[in-house]
């Protein structure tokens, strides 16, 4: 979904920003790179967004204009001067960040030129509070072949604890956003960021895939006495619709994946009240994210457990597979297959 390969650092600078008294800094000027800590830096500071599939758009109870991360980034995008871009993002996290358990970090802003998402090339604002360092050894060799070991901490990658990448896309923009803080606070997200859930076909696919896993794993056995393998094969139908298409038509879903008109009416009810409860809006036709499926199609499991003994995967027909009752009462299931792989 989002490809760097062609993207390229055009300005960095980073602060030091603390709750505590003389442990902040702010750097006099941006900092200057070459290509190969260039490199470095797209790997510790891009790739770890390859793995979001949650976008996320800039949020305001009132007003868009109000949301302070927003306007910011809204100037930085107009060539304002990037510097004193920076020190305004410095103080406003600094002003949310007044709660004791927040902690203090590194505050790394750079800005990138052609970060490629859904086939555009956009340029892309990075805002990281590294809170914390990994060990690490650098080893050196001094006078006489006498070899010497530093022991020291820094930056890594996959280290990256609170982080959002803002793609200037048209308006609203999109957002993805890393939190592995204090969930204690939310500061990140719901202060400095403040962002929602993009209404996109990223969201949409994934969202519509779980409503659908929990649908089938949940509600579905308690209104039908279904059998483990009919949810599974439930589940098989559901994961391949969306594989094997490019769009999702909730009407096409619900024939060939449902087909029953009991069950149909059956999951429009949850449907409806998935939505409500989890406070989402979901449309009826949506482009399907191939790298939502694949990121999806891992909760899907398609296993039907028996005692600790075996793990049966059920991946095709489930007429293939019956299941029965012994005259002693133990169960059985009795599978046909045509060769041994």
């Amino acid at each position: 979904m989002i490809e760097f390969k062609d993207t390229s650092i055009s300005n960095i600078v980073f602060h030091r920003i603390d709750n505590e008294d003389g442990k902040s800094f702010l750097s006099e000027s941006e900092y200057s790179i070459n290509q190969e800590e260039e490199e470095v830096l797209k790997t510790i500071f891009l790739k770890p967004f390859t793995s979001s599939l949650s976008t996320f758009e800039f949020d305001h109870p009132v007003d868009l204009s109000l949301n302070s991360l927003f306007k910011l980034a809204k100037d930085n995008y107009a060539d304002e001067d990037f510097y004193n871009s920076s020190l305004n993002i410095y103080k406003h996290l600094k002003s949310v960040s007044k709660h004791p358990n927040i902690n203090g970090g590194d505050l790394f802003i750079i800005k990138y030129d052609d970060v490629k998402i859904n086939n555009s090339f956009h340029q892309a604002l990075g805002i990281y509070k590294i809170e914390n360092k990994q060990n690490f050894i650098e080893t050196s060799l001094i006078k006489n072949g006498k070899k010497n070991l530093n022991f020291k901490k820094g930056i890594g990658q996959g280290k990256i604890d609170k982080a959002c990448l803002i793609i200037f896309t048209e308006e609203p923009y999109t957002i993805f956003i890393i939190d592995k803080g204090n969930v204690e606070t939310e500061n990140w997200q719901n202060d400095f960021i403040n962002a929602r859930l993009k209404n996109d076909h990223i969201n949409s696919t994934s969202q519509f895939m779980s409503l659908t896993k929990t649908y089938v794993t949940e509600q579905f056995p308690n209104d039908y006495k279904t059998s483990k393998t009919d949810q599974i094969d439930l589940l098989n139908r559901s994961i391949e619709y969306f594989k094997t298409n490019d769009t999702f038509d909730k009407h096409t879903f619900e024939s060939d994946v449902l087909q029953d008109d009991s069950v149909i009416e059956s999951f429009r009810n949850f449907d409806k009240l998935y939505k409500e409860e989890n406070n989402i809006a979901l449309s009826d036709n949506f482009e399907i994210s191939s790298q939502a499926v694949k990121k999806q199609a891992r909760i899907f499991k398609s296993v039907l457990k028996l005692d600790k003994n075996f793990h049966v995967y059920i991946h095709g027909d489930k007429n293939l597979i019956e299941q029965g009752v012994e005259k002693d009462g133990r169960k059985y299931y009795k599978i046909y297959f045509k060769e041994e792989s």
